[in-house]
């Protein structure tokens, strides 16, 4: 009996390396490659138009990123599964990556087996990721936690200098490098929200863009 090959949409903004990736693919046996694409607004658009059962996502890329497309995937194709490969393997990164609803998380100095076994466990609703990702989860797991468990939109946030607590966590947030998207993945709250602390808290600290909150946060201790 044939056994059905595992269709793949190749998304990364550096074309060198998309245009890698889609050869290196060409070249494992069971696996097609239907697509490509450079943003996470044109991966939507082929995932809409094409079929295919796994999408290989970069996470930093303009406009549309990876974190944001997962997102915004899995809850309209929620039978197509995502496989970050990237550059970064920062908790920030893996974290959203997972919470977005990715069902494996790779660095790019993965080799082509590692990639062609976690397509085919992907497509099939299994989960891997690379030793690195699994010690920092394994890591961050065992670490006690005695913060307050309730969801972040739940808690009276503390006024803190001339800012209030969401919009201390907010600038806080900026300084990590976070977009909007994240910033309210992470606090559960609305983007409409982040916008409204980002405003307050610009207009409190004379900030008229986003490198003045990040020397703002730095400055102040708000990222480590």
């Amino acid at each position: 009996m044939s056994v059905e090959p595992v269709r793949v949409l190749v998304v990364d903004d550096q074309q060198v390396m998309r245009e890698g990736l889609v050869a290196l693919l060409g070249l494992v046996d069971g696996v097609e490659v239907v697509g490509d694409a450079a943003d996470g607004a044109r991966a939507l658009e082929l995932v809409a138009t094409t079929t295919c059962d796994v999408v290989l996502m970069d996470l930093r890329m303009p406009g549309m990123d990876g974190t944001q497309a997962t997102r915004r995937l899995r809850a309209s194709h929620p039978d197509v599964a995502v496989l970050v490969l990237t550059t970064y393997s920062d908790d920030e990164s893996i974290s959203g990556a997972l919470r977005a609803g990715a069902h494996g998380y790779l660095t790019k100095d993965a080799g082509r087996a590692e990639i062609d076994a976690a397509l085919r466990a992907a497509a099939v609703g299994q989960v891997t990721f690379t030793p690195e990702v699994s010690r920092r989860l394994v890591v961050a797991m065992a670490t006690p936690d005695t913060a307050d468990k309730r969801p972040a939109a739940d808690r009276e946030p503390e006024v803190v200098g001339g800012l209030t607590g969401r919009e201390t966590e907010v600038v806080g947030l900026i300084g990590h490098g976070l977009s909007n998207a994240e910033i309210a993945c992470r606090l559960f709250i609305g983007e409409a929200t982040v916008k409204t602390h980002i405003n307050n808290a610009f207009a409190k600290i004379g900030a008229r863009h986003r490198a003045d909150a990040v020397r703002h946060a730095y400055r102040h201790g708000l990222v480590t």
